[in-house]
């Protein structure tokens, strides 16, 4: 369990987040809606220890949290451009997880394998497709085995058949018992996850709800509501 508790952090005097909390159960995910500049990803860069808090508390299993127990794939996906995308993968195991050569290329081949990838392991990422880049985004962060996976914007750059082939490999990922974090604005998205929901505004959650109570209730979650609507 992941547990945010009353988290503020603050840039040059203007409040990022403002008293903000919520959990996340193994399996569960949970995406955090609203527009640009509204904390979203900084909720991320700090579960990532890119950003620290002003105050509060993130605890992961009861323990202050471990962030070598959190992956991250990012906005633009940050894969390394001079090397292959096999490369891509292993490195981080050798450099980072302290794995062997031949131990991280096993896993790396099987990761490329699940990801409908091993056709691309020789290539650069300047060759590959949005929806490629992606998955070899998600590869390399699952291949250091996160209990927390958060992924920032994961569908802005790619088109509605990839949009729906990115939330097929968050569900299966959830099903494998981690805990997942999004950040969001595509309602598309949002509607073809079985999620908690948390909307944002001006670095508050003003509204939550899971999808299914969203969906089966009319009159509930005006906020939520209003927002689909708006960026529908």
């Amino acid at each position: 369990m992941l547990s945010v508790k009353n988290i503020v952090k603050a840039f040059n005097d203007r409040l990022i987040l403002n008293d903000v909390s919520f959990d996340v159960a193994p399996g569960q995910i949970v995406v955090l809606l609203g527009s640009s500049g509204v904390g979203k990803s900084t909720i991320l860069r700090v579960l990532n220890n890119l950003e620290t808090i002003d105050s509060g508390s993130i605890e992961l299993e009861g323990q202050p949290i471990d962030y070598r127990k959190v992956g991250m794939v990012f906005q633009d996906f940050n894969l390394f451009a001079h090397v292959t995308v096999l490369q891509n993968i292993t490195l981080p195991l050798i450099k980072v997880a302290g794995k062997s050569e031949a131990e991280s290329n096993k896993l790396a081949h099987q990761l490329l394998e699940k990801f409908n990838l091993k056709g691309q392991a020789g290539a650069y990422p300047v060759s590959l497709s949005g929806g490629q880049k992606q998955r070899v985004a998600l590869a390399r962060t699952l291949a250091l085995q996160p209990d927390l996976l958060c992924l920032d914007e994961p569908t802005s750059a790619l088109d509605p058949a990839l949009k729906l082939e990115i939330a097929e490999i968050i569900k299966n990922l959830a099903k494998q018992g981690l805990m997942i974090i999004i950040t969001t604005h595509d309602i598309a998205l949002l509607q073809k996850l079985d999620c908690t929901i948390h909307l944002m505004q001006q670095g508050k959650i003003i509204e939550s709800a899971s999808s299914k109570e969203l969906y089966k209730s009319k009159n509930q979650f005006s906020l939520i509501r209003n927002f689909i609507e708006g960026a529908s």
